[in-house]
């Protein structure tokens, strides 16, 4: 199990590698006018630079964008309102980055009656009404999520041969909440990866319990020698974040955390400075997910043994740029934008630091 993966690696998919939904054309003439983006919050940078590869491309293309956002990503009627107004302004696209299909739905429908063409970034539209999403810009977050257990897995695998039922150890995905596609499939891709390493060391086997979260709950602690945890607050506030953080971090059991995204990763960091610095080598060891200032510090200086990132400026640029082909009636397809893990060694790289925000 040596050597799972290459730490310095890029994920091996194509960085615009288009993957097979299927084309699809929007019918009727070409529209002139604004493109609507619609993010799933801006409390982090990575909406920020989601939206200035947004302003790229459109002013690539020469449109106008409106780039909006609810306060976070649990708003989700925030977001219900937003895409109201914007198939209200009957824009020539709207680009959307859903928290919530299924308050949508209505919205959708209305949109396709209207002709009005959607396309999907982020998480994309997951379970929208057939024929309302034209395509998709994103990250396979579970193949992302991935990387992060293969190098967590790897930098454990020693300790995790210790482990039995009745001095099990704990492996924790802190995620800022469960609703959203993405964050979802990050804390899943995450566990199930993990969970497949550590069933083939003979001391764990199939004793793996996967515990805090109703969404993945399964097994019992008193039987495992492997305890996943999923944490998440009570809402995506930073004070929430940061108290289910030190929660986790005073568990005894404790061997290490996966954050899966900067929210996250903030809330640990800042958990971890309260409690006058657990994670890091030979402590409570840490992989994040995206990045930011103060998780680009962590794994400058080792903190977190290393991150996975996005392309938030492609996913941006991508988003726009399907949205306005759609809306001049060109074929679509899904857009693959791969993630990359990055560590104290190839952080200020060529290939990783163009991917990275502050």
């Amino acid at each position: 199990m040596k050597h799972i993966f290459k730490k310095t690696a890029i994920v091996s998919m194509a960085l615009v590698m288009l993957v097979g939904c299927g084309q699809k054309e929007a019918a009727g003439e070409k529209k002139d006018g604004e493109i609507e983006v619609i993010a799933k919050g801006f409390t982090q940078q990575y909406w920020t630079a989601v939206k200035n590869g947004s302003e790229d491309a459109a002013k690539e293309l020469g449109v106008t964008i409106n780039f909006t956002g609810p306060a976070n990503e649990t708003a989700i009627q925030e977001q219900v309102q937003m895409l109201s107004n914007a198939v209200n302004k009957k824009p020539m696209a709207i680009a959307l980055a859903s928290l919530d299909t299924e308050s949508q739905i209505d919205l959708l429908n209305q949109s396709k009656t209207a002709g009005i063409p959607i396309v999907g970034f982020d998480s994309g539209v997951p379970n929208a009404p057939e024929g309302s999403v034209f395509a998709t810009a994103a990250t396979n977050n579970k193949d992302a999520a991935a990387i992060a257990a293969d190098a967590l897995f790897e930098s454990l695998e020693e300790k995790l041969k210790t482990a039995k039922v009745g001095s099990p150890v704990r492996v924790a995905v802190l995620s800022q909440e469960v609703n959203s596609q993405s964050i979802s499939d990050r804390t899943e891709g995450f566990i199930t990866r993990f969970e497949e390493h550590a069933k083939k060391l003979d001391n764990i086997g199939d004793k793996v319990a996967i515990v805090g979260n109703d969404k993945f709950n399964r097994g019992s602690e008193s039987s495992a020698a492997l305890i996943l945890q999923v944490q998440v607050p009570a809402d995506a506030t930073d004070s929430k974040v940061q108290s289910a953080a030190l929660a986790l971090l005073n568990m005894s059991d404790l061997v290490a955390v996966f954050t899966s995204n900067e929210t996250a990763s903030k809330g640990l960091l800042n958990a971890n400075e309260s409690l006058g610095n657990v994670l890091g080598a030979d402590k409570i060891l840490a992989a994040g997910f995206d990045s930011g200032k103060m998780q680009k510090e962590a794994v400058k200086n080792n903190t977190f043994i290393g991150s996975v990132t996005q392309d938030p400026i492609k996913i941006g640029y991508t988003a726009v740029t399907l949205a306005y082909k759609v809306a001049q009636g060109e074929k679509v397809e899904d857009v693959d934008v791969p993630a990359a893990w990055y560590n104290s060694q190839n952080i200020d790289s060529s290939e990783i630091a163009p991917l990275l925000y502050d």
